[in-house]
């Protein structure tokens, strides 16, 4: 399947109602056209059937790199403001995130009303109507466009029959199965666990059990009083494992400190960007990593930095971080803060936007939004439009013209990354202290970091050591000073 025909596949936006136009949500008659001050009564009634969102494999061999275990879906979403466009282009994001973990999406609904139902997520007449599709269909699951409440999870699963999972769920199951560092199976443990805790729930007796006294067996002295109920052993056992990793993850990020720090005043550049928006293969275009690229959402959870310099010689970092996505769960950003601060310690960020996106303005809001969180906004950014070579041109030039830091690339085939490069190269931070020193022989590694970071105006080989007047950043001028010439 080629990569044009999943892009058409997933953004295919033809849609029709089908439900009755002379019923509201709740299934009671409406008099009238005017409904009170809410939605128009064919909107409020309507469940439309969003086409074009089958996911099915054609070949194993497109995810060949993790164990897949196929799930039939159908897609739920509530759209309660905004555009249809906007409220299409979510649901098709979410069947990519469906197709990425695995399933085959065999329907997509949309149902317009102002909120959510706090009961059912779409009320309880069309969840009738969702269920008649699930059985229809053949579906195993149903998957939610948002976060659901423990109680709507249970309330719409009581009525369609089927497991319900919402948005959270499915991108955590993504991170999970992505993840191969240490690091970064840490990082999705603590969100899941930290998801999973407020949504534990009781089966029967089972979870009333209480250990201690004569219920637990009649151990003896010390056995007996109240005990845990079985629910409560499950959550004190997953606030350890919680802490526990908080530990090892505060422990990871102080090594990752100290690497950074090993740097020295190495520039540091860190590629940031929407899922899937191509930062990866820019890495690779730039530095020849080797990193993973795919087309699928999350292909990319673990820091990938590798060393690179500019035209004129001059070294700097290039970091690839984990990709953002709408809404992306709090769980998720707490748990991979320590990951993405990278973006907040950078000297430039390349925001990669995909140019072929619907939305791609909604991308750089979203990135944006999280890099917020991190304290990483006032970084200096520079707009990378990504795949220019399938976007529409006029789309590209409304970026262009608006973001006042932006270059359109294509990673895929080369074009713009010379460019790209020069403008990195005039971006960064530049030597702004001028020194002259003599620097003897036998400190050949002050001479080598000058050579690596600084800009050097002259040099001469006497015989007490090597005499260079250069620009160097602050932290080799400290270095430096002591051999500064009087």
């Amino acid at each position: 399947m080629t990569e044009r025909s999943n892009i058409d596949r997933i953004l295919s936006r033809r849609a029709s109602a089908l439900a009755d136009p002379t019923t509201d949500d709740e299934g009671f008659l409406v008099e009238d056209g005017f409904d009170g001050d809410q939605l128009d009564r064919e909107e409020r009634a309507s469940l439309r059937r969003v086409q074009g969102l089958s996911t099915e494999l054609e070949d194993i061999s497109e995810v060949e790199y993790r164990q897949l275990r196929l799930e039939r879906v159908v897609l739920a979403s509530v759209w309660g403001e905004g555009t249809l466009e906007d409220a299409e282009n979510s649901l098709r994001e979410l069947a990519a995130l469906a197709e990425t973990a695995g399933s085959e999406v065999l329907a997509g609904v949309l149902q317009r009303r102002h909120r959510p139902d706090p009961g059912t997520y779409l009320g309880s007449g069309k969840a009738a109507e969702l269920r008649d599709i699930v059985v229809a269909e053949g579906a195993d699951t149903v998957i939610c466009d948002t976060e659901l409440a423990p109680s709507q999870r249970r309330a719409l699963e009581d009525v369609v029959k089927v497991k319900v999972i919402d948005r959270t769920a499915l991108i955590l199951d993504i991170f999970a199965q992505h993840a191969k560092s240490k690091e970064g199976k840490a990082q999705v443990e603590l969100a899941q666990m930290e998801y999973l805790l407020p949504r534990l729930r009781g089966w029967g007796e089972s979870m009333s059990r209480q250990a201690g006294g004569q219920a637990a067996g009649g151990q003896g002295m010390g056995s007996r009083g109240p005990g845990e109920t079985k629910i409560e052993l499950d959550r004190r056992r997953i606030n350890t494992r919680m802490a526990k990793l908080r530990r090892e993850l505060a422990a990871m990020k102080t090594h990752r400190d100290t690497r950074r720090a090993s740097r020295h005043d190495v520039p540091a550049v860190v590629i940031v960007g929407y899922t899937n928006a191509g930062k990866s293969t820019l890495l690779n275009r730039l530095t020849s990593a080797g990193v993973l690229v795919d087309n699928q959402l999350f292909a990319t959870l673990d820091t990938t930095v590798r060393r690179t310099e500019t035209p004129e010689g001059r070294e700097y970092t290039l970091a690839d971080t984990v990709g953002f996505v709408r809404a992306l769960p709090t769980q998720l950003v707490e748990a991979f803060r320590s990951t993405i601060e990278e973006a907040a310690d950078a000297d430039l960020l390349l925001h990669v936007v995909d140019g072929s996106h619907p939305d791609p303005e909604g991308q750089i809001s979203a990135v944006r939004a999280v890099l917020a969180d991190v304290e990483a906004a006032d970084v200096k950014e520079v707009i990378v439009v990504n795949k220019a070579d399938a976007a529409d041109p006029e789309v590209v030039d409304r970026i262009l013209r608006h973001e006042r830091h932006s270059i359109a690339v294509s990673a895929r085939t080369g074009r713009g990354i010379e460019e790209l490069r020069a403008l990195v190269s005039a971006e960064l931070p530049q030597p702004d202290h001028e020194v002259d020193v003599l620097v003897p022989y036998d400190r050949g590694d002050l001479i080598s970091r000058i050579y690596e970071e600084a800009e050097i105006l002259e040099e001469e080989h006497v015989p007490e050591g090597t005499r260079v007047r250069a620009k160097v950043m602050g932290d080799l001028a400290a270095e430096l000073n002591p051999f500064v010439r009087a």
